[in-house]
């Protein structure tokens, strides 16, 4: 069984290796924070939760009598908005603010640490399904 071909796997394995390379260059960002007229990188951000929507159609709650509780539906307005420029830019032209890639670096991490621990609820839920729990 290739875990590759289930859908949620594929979507963690892109979120890792999109870390994984996100980690590498905020790594060479930090390394050349005194390297005179460099500018920082940084991988544009993906919008992983956009793999699910095709695959997850949407269901409508229901109730059955009068007394139950009506659906809500409310949408966020919330959009994830790019800052322009950098923070600031040294005498010799480096614009590198390591605070600011360590803060990077953290979130990077955080991410990381996430899609690992949700890669092994789902194999530990495949392994329970076909009664190998404990292996």
């Amino acid at each position: 069984m290739d875990l590759s071909d289930i859908p949620i796997f594929k979507m963690m394995n892109k979120r890792m290796g999109w870390l994984t390379h996100r980690q590498q260059i905020l790594a060479q960002n930090i390394a050349n924070s005194d390297t005179p007229h460099y500018k920082p990188s940084d991988l544009k951000s993906q919008n992983f939760s956009r793999f699910l929507r095709p695959s997850v159609p949407r269901k409508q709650m229901a109730t059955t009598s009068a007394h139950h509780i009506a659906p809500t539906h409310k949408s966020s307005n919330f959009r994830a908005e790019k800052s322009s420029g950098t923070y600031e830019t040294s005498l010799s032209g480096n614009s590198v603010v390591v605070e600011e890639q360590l803060m990077k670096v953290s979130e990077t991490q955080g991410g990381y640490r996430l899609a690992t621990n949700l890669y092994q609820k789902h194999l530990n839920m495949l392994k329970s399904a076909i009664g190998r729990e404990g292996r």
